[in-house]
């Protein structure tokens, strides 16, 4: 079955963008009910076991992102047998790792409260909110996961966004239900656990009826099995460096400075993860189509696709970045109300941060779709250890600061120099590469220019009302962001390229929907 990647991607990207809408402004609300019918404290609970799980996680060892570059060749070649038998090691892998995590999650339940600095909310019991939340995690690796890698593998990622969200709809609603009426966080676990057994049967039926020629049977070659560890082994440390980043912090957080400013600080980082989301909804549904470019085109055309797809990337990043910084603190305002924010200070780090986490997101999407896990190994591990360590001290001196510059130091000074020399060292190889590398510079400079005026301009606008200074300042935080990238941006040799391929995703996406 050979890939249509232009197509697929238009597909995943559209239905990819309609449940990005969905499941950000779905959690949103529901996060705003718990903030307003059981109070910060329970937000910031929940947020620390999310992290504690999420870093139990590294138990999946990269088992995904390995077996789906496995399957690239696979697909490429229409070799249905061997496609079989890595579902098959897949499956294998997945109810291992299930096992692996329920047991070291219960070892180090004992340790649990001690995660906590001060006190939690009254009349819960710690040690079942985490027993709950950790079934959550344990059930997804059963009931059919491994069936999830024919999605991502064949470009099929909307299939997953349908069930998402046809699931999460029946899930949001009884959830907010039983948080109004009964204020009970217990049912409110139950409610997700049951909601991730539901997405993985549902997955599974859809894609057995879709792909019925590909099930998990045959065995592969121990030659296979040990270059499919080896890449395991080397993923490895690209989470341990994505889960050090995400979850370590509000760990951190929690164990120093409290549950409210670990509520406080996820309130912020909630909207600027939601639109490092939306980014990750258009990486991942051309990541597989980049991963089969790179073996069929090319190497002068694939740094040619780089080099437009970075600039349509930073525009956008960009104009985000901007955004955010003139009308941050006015939309926390509506939301949480001035007792539940962090001084500017913070927005200004959050928008570095996110600038600098969207670049690195295109970086090691390339690398992942290359496959160079086993080049690239260490620079995970230094960037996780720089953050983690810089983390632990500079938390005791500058509180939340340092939390947030602890990350954008390791982004900044390890992990984007570094990958770029792996990339060009192991992937590319040309001599157009380091012209590209040389562009970066140019996005960041014009990023902070973008941002300096658009904050001189909407610095004007204040009103005593939120809601008219959040509207006028998104309206003229877009006009001006905007205008400023097309100005700067429409002499760069690429940009005639990425007009050309903008308005033919725009006619791909018309005649899909027409479809």
């Amino acid at each position: 079955m050979k890939l249509n990647r232009t197509r697929n991607a238009v597909r995943n990207s559209f239905y990819g963008s309609i449940n990005f809408v969905y499941t950000t402004i779905a959690p949103f609300i529901m996060r705003t009910i718990m903030l307003y019918y059981l109070g910060v404290g329970y937000t910031g609970l929940n947020g620390l076991f999310a992290s504690i799980l999420q870093v139990l996680n590294l138990t999946e060892l990269g088992v995904g992102q390995a077996m789906n570059y496995s399957m690239y060749r696979a697909i490429a070649d229409d070799d249905d047998d061997r496609i079989c038998a890595l579902m098959k090691l897949y499956r294998k892998y997945y109810r291992i790792i299930g096992c692996v995590i329920a047991v070291i999650g219960l070892v180090i339940l004992p340790f649990v409260p001690k995660l906590i600095k001060g006190s939690v909310p009254e009349g819960i019991n710690i040690f079942i909110l985490y027993i709950l939340n950790l079934l959550t995690t344990v059930c997804s690796y059963f009931l059919f996961a491994y069936r999830n890698c024919l999605v991502t593998s064949f470009q099929r990622s909307d299939i997953t966004s349908k069930v998402t969200m046809g699931v999460n709809t029946t899930t949001y609603i009884l959830q907010a239900i039983v948080l109004i009426l009964f204020r009970n966080y217990y049912f409110y676990l139950i409610l997700s656990l049951l909601s991730q057994l539901m997405i993985n049967i549902v997955t599974a039926y859809i894609t057995t009826k879709m792909f019925p020629d590909y099930h998990p049977k045959g065995d592969l070659s121990q030659d296979n099995i040990s270059a499919i560890n080896r890449r395991v082994r080397d993923v490895f440390t690209s989470k341990l460096a994505a889960v050090v980043m995400k979850s370590v912090d509000p760990i951190v957080i929690s164990a120093f400075l409290g549950l409210t400013v670990l509520a406080m600080y996820q309130n912020y980082y909630y909207i600027v993860n939601a639109l490092g989301s939306l980014l990750t909804v258009v990486l991942s549904s051309v990541i597989a189509g980049f991963g089969n470019s790179l073996l069929t085109e090319t190497m002068e055309k694939n740094v040619r696709d780089l080099k437009k797809f970075t600039m349509l990337i930073m525009w956008v990043v960009s104009m985000f970045t901007a955004c955010l910084l003139v009308d941050f603190q006015a939309f926390m305002d509506i939301w949480v109300g001035k007792e539940l924010e962090f001084g500017f200070g913070v927005v200004i780090f959050f928008c570095i941060n996110y600038f600098f986490g969207s670049l690195c997101r295109l970086l090691n999407m390339y690398k992942d779709a290359a496959g160079i896990w086993t080049q690239d190994k260490y620079r995970p591990l230094v960037s996780a250890v720089s953050n983690l360590t810089l983390n632990l001290i500079a938390v005791q001196i500058i509180g939340i600061y340092g939390i947030i510059l602890s990350t954008i130091f390791a982004r900044v000074v390890v992990e984007i120099p570094w990958v770029m020399v792996n990339l060009y060292k192991y992937v590319f190889k040309t001599d157009s590469f380091k012209g590209y590398a040389k562009r970066l510079p140019f996005y960041t400079l014009d990023a902070i220019a973008i941002c300096l005026i658009t904050w001189f301009i909407c610095s004007k606008i204040v009103f005593v009302s939120p809601w008219p200074t959040f509207i006028l300042r998104g309206i003229v935080g877009l006009i001006v962001s905007n205008t400023i990238l097309f100005i700067s941006y429409r002499f760069l040799p690429e940009f005639n390229d990425c007009k050309e391929l903008f308005f033919k995703l725009i006619k791909k996406g018309r005649s899909k929907i027409k479809k």
